[in-house]
């Protein structure tokens, strides 16, 4: 016998049991038979296709069924849904859902819950059609009485609705069906689960539908507003699914003219304070925040919304600090957007108020706008250039100094992406507003990220030969000296591995590169790391090497001589030999070098 005939042999004992003529019998098949499908798909299957579905509706429905058997049918029948979507094909095949739906008539409250976990389970799976929930008129009703039974009918009603709740008529039946007031006060619920799917219902129930949005404004539980308890559920210790469907409540509110916008703040049509139109309008911005931050469609989609652009931008001038730094943190989640950043963030002036906002705020503002700011100057961004000329180099060599680590690093991080590929005039304006001192304040900087970014700082500083040399000029010695500090210290492998492409560029220039040749310290230093056990750092030095002796440009031969002189042809012939193509490769491009 095969291995699939015994499996299904097995599987029909449990079916056969079903038809034992002794009710004892069959309610002990049906125990063994749940415990039998649990967590196993391929049990599952072979039970359906041996027809124990049309076998266990029967005995669910049969009047002279016990309701002990009644209820564990339906527990089966709920863990065969469980199992792949072909399962709820079959299931929905054999009529399920009206068996189930006459079940929920029963006084049995566990033979209820029974039935809406398998309801459950079968409307939230994507091919289960919604409109099943809505053929019989009574069905929504009855529902709607059953949610006073115990909190688990609470949870599986509330998770029916919210999933079959796909249109428009569907959010009309719900709501003349007393939807809003029989699921408010479940957002009180001492249950996580109904306190969550109650807020998924309003979500849905929201969506698009001035007139349940208007009627939700005015509701109350337990003395609170609905708004208010959806700012609640806003708060960061709650968890962040109830924090995205509390705001996204609050924002189909606001869409829906419930919570109307003016210039300021968000205003209820109650009239309520400004404090909680302001925490609000925060709501709708840390929503767009979350929205955004990963999905490039879901920024376009936000961004595309008619006016969006400026309430979002006239909430950076907000008199609430929390609202203007979630306006910041709604900005910088959609300034991720390269395709943003040329366009909307151009065409709305952002850098403008945004600038403004850097002027003077408190540091939690501070560290988001900064960290805006770095991605607003992008070498692509169009807001790049007015951003220069309005005095942002003064003010971001000013955030270097802060106390505050993140600061420090936007500060330097801006400066950086600012340098790249930048004309002669801005690099020098910035080495001038930095100054020697603050830059060697930074590169011995405890903090990690600060010292990185400076370093990167430096690296586009040192690009394109006519600016390796002008600057190597003026500050060359100091450079050198830091290159050199940094080399000798204890610091990880980015951050030499850094240092070096940093002397690697300054090999590069016409009469920067006499500055390494010169220095037989640092000659030394590149030596040591061309034999290092780290590839990264064998890499980078080679760069330096590959500069220093190129035979095309002038001095090349004297480089040469003087590098053979110390042992480097020698390092270079034993590279030729490495196990690491690319090392190897750079090796052999060096030597032919010397050959040409």
């Amino acid at each position: 016998m095969s291995v699939l005939s015994e499996v299904t042999a097995s599987s029909r004992h449990y079916v056969d049991r079903l038809f034992d003529p002794d009710p004892q019998k069959v309610l002990q098949g049906v125990i063994d038979m749940k415990n039998a499908v649990i967590g196993n798909n391929k049990q599952k299957a072979n039970l359906i296709v041996l027809g124990a579905v049309p076998r266990l509706l029967y005995l669910l429905q049969q009047e002279t069924s016990s309701t002990e058997l009644k209820t564990e049918c339906a527990v089966v029948l709920g863990s065969l849904a469980m199992g792949t979507e072909n399962n709820v094909k079959s299931l929905l095949d054999c009529h399920i859902i009206p068996a189930l739906l006459q079940g929920l008539l029963s006084q049995d409250l566990k033979f209820i819950e029974a039935c809406l976990r398998c309801l459950r389970t079968i409307f939230t799976s994507p091919v289960t059609p919604e409109e099943l929930l809505y053929t019989d008129a009574t069905v929504i009703p009855h529902l709607m009485a059953l949610l006073g039974r115990s909190r688990y009918t609470q949870e599986y009603i509330c998770q029916i609705f919210s999933h079959c709740c796909k249109a428009p008529d569907h959010q009309t039946i719900l709501f003349n069906h007393g939807a809003v007031q029989n699921i408010a006060h479940l957002l009180t619920s001492v249950s996580y689960k109904v306190r969550m799917q109650a807020l998924k219902c309003f979500s849905v129930l929201a969506f698009e539908n001035p007139q349940v949005s208007m009627t939700l404004v005015n509701v109350l539980v337990d003395g609170e507003l609905l708004p208010q308890i959806f700012v609640k559920m806003l708060q960061r210790d709650k968890p962040i699914e109830m924090q995205l469907t509390s705001a996204k409540c609050l924002t189909y509110m606001c869409r829906a003219g419930a919570i109307r916008t003016d210039d300021n703040c968000i205003v209820l049509k109650l009239d309520h304070d400004l404090k909680h139109a302001h925490e609000l309008r925060q709501a709708a911005f840390k929503l767009y925040a979350s929205l955004g931050a990963n999905d490039e469609d879901i920024r376009k989609k936000i961004i595309e919304t008619e006016n969006m652009m400026d309430r979002i931008v006239n909430g950076l001038s907000e008199s609430s600090i929390k609202v203007r730094l979630a306006a910041v943190r709604c900005l910088h989640s959609l300034s991720r957007s390269v395709q943003q950043l040329r366009t909307s963030f151009q065409d709305h002036a952002v850098w403008k108020p945004l600038m403004k906002v850097l002027q003077n705020a408190p540091d939690e503002i501070l560290v988001v706008a900064s960290s805006m700011l770095c991605n607003l100057l992008l070498e692509f961004s169009p807001s790049k250039e007015p951003i220069l000329e309005s005095g942002a180099i003064e003010l971001l060599c000013g955030l270097t100094q802060s106390e505050n680590p993140a600061l420090r690093v936007n500060g330097i991080w801006a400066l950086m992406n600012m340098a790249f590929q930048a004309e002669q005039k801005i690099k020098a304006d910035i080495l001038r507003s930095l100054s020697t001192e603050q830059l060697f304040q930074l590169l011995s900087d405890s903090d990690l990220n600060v010292l990185m970014k400076t370093l990167g700082l430096l690296r586009n500083l040192l690009s394109t030969r006519p600016h390796i040399d002008k600057i190597m000029s003026t500050h060359g010695k100091q450079i050198m000296q830091a290159v050199t500090l940094i080399l000798e210290g204890e610091h990880n492998i980015e951050v030499k591995e850094q240092t070096l492409c940093i002397l690697a560029n300054i090999a590069d220039g016409t009469t920067a590169k006499e500055l390494i040749m010169t220095n037989d310290d640092i000659l030394q230093k590149i030596k040591y790391y061309m034999g290092h056990s780290h590839v990264k750092l064998q890499l980078a030095a080679m760069f330096c090497i590959s500069n220093l002796i190129w035979n095309e440009e002038e001095g090349s031969q004297e480089r040469q001589d003087k590098l053979r002189d110390i042992g480097i042809v020698d390092i270079l012939h034993k590279l030729s030999q490495s196990p690491d193509t690319n090392l190897c490769d750079k090796a052999k491009t060096a030597l032919q070098q010397y050959l040409a």
